[in-house]
């Protein structure tokens, strides 16, 4: 594809810069990520092979229940737990890599300024929406880990 044809593509739809539609760069952390950037983006294919391995779970857990009758109790667990750790780290993958989903159609029509200022709000907003799911999170480890009398206790799964 010549600069010429891309010249011709909406470029209003986008808010890559058209150097980095003709010369992509190669997938990776952004420079901004540092060494934490790079550090999860080196371990990505990891969790990415978590989601091929609860497929391979899934497929020998239908075996096993309906061609030998000798169903797990452990298959649904790992699985639910390899995707939901896979999804985790996409998200981290994502922001490293600075390729999340944008609509950028109010965005792009700002000002440097004024996008500072919606870029301090989205953080902030993102940072709030972090707390609520840590402390959710807070409140149900606790649960699983003591009674209500509060004595230590592993809770186990309920799917046996």
């Amino acid at each position: 594809m010549s600069e010429r044809d891309l010249i011709e593509i909406d470029l209003a739809s986008t808010s890559e810069p058209l150097s980095d539609l003709i010369h992509k760069p190669e997938p990776g952390a952004i420079r901004e990520a540092g060494r934490l950037g790079r550090a999860i983006n080196a371990d990505g294919y990891l969790f990415a092979a978590g989601i091929v391995l609860a497929a391979g779970i899934l497929l020998t857990e239908v075996f096993l229940r309906y061609a030998l009758n000798r169903p797990t109790i452990w298959a649904h667990e790992t699985t639910t737990f390899l995707c939901g750790i896979a999804f985790l780290y996409g998200g981290l993958l994502c922001a490293a890599r600075d390729s999340h989903i944008r609509v950028v159609l109010i965005y792009d029509q700002l000002g440097p300024r004024l996008r500072r200022m919606f870029d301090i709000v989205i953080s902030a907003i993102s940072a709030l929406a972090a707390g609520f799911f840590a402390y959710a999170a807070w409140i149900m480890v606790t649960k699983s880990l003591y009674l209500p009398s509060g004595q230590f206790r592993l809770e186990t799964s309920g799917s046996a």
